[in-house]
């Protein structure tokens, strides 16, 4: 049962982060109104280096992809985990209000990497 519901989650996560992914590339969801000065600012910033976001558009693309499978989710987890960091210290510095939804996400990454833990005991020379 545990593993199912793990499954479910991974899927929600890995489609949530090929949306996120693709938009970076396509620009198809409109962005919100009100968004904070500072958000609206970093995302400029991120505009000005050309290269950066379709980069991170790249990294969500195949890392939500690989944690949609359970095969390759221990992968997709490494691939994704330092967006997941940028978008964590995003909400927690810049925009709280969003901070709720983040923490969802990131237990579900941490519960993946958890699950995952023995498939990443070779990387550390265990």
């Amino acid at each position: 049962m545990k593993s199912k519901i793990l499954t479910v989650f991974s899927a929600i996560f890995g489609l949530l982060l090929l949306n996120s992914g693709l938009d970076k590339h396509f620009h198809y969801m409109p962005i919100p109104e009100g968004l904070p000065e500072e958000v609206v600012k970093d995302n400029a910033a991120f505009m000005e280096i050309g290269w950066l976001l379709p980069l991170i558009g790249l990294a969500e693309i195949i890392g939500g992809l690989l944690i949609i499978f359970p095969k390759t989710r221990a992968l997709g987890a490494l691939i994704v985990f330092p967006v997941m960091v940028g978008v964590l210290l995003t909400h927690i510095l810049v925009a709280p209000e969003g901070l709720p939804v983040v923490l969802v996400i990131w237990a579900i990454l941490i519960w993946i990497i958890i699950d995952n833990w023995r498939k990443y005991l070779p990387l550390i020379g265990k």
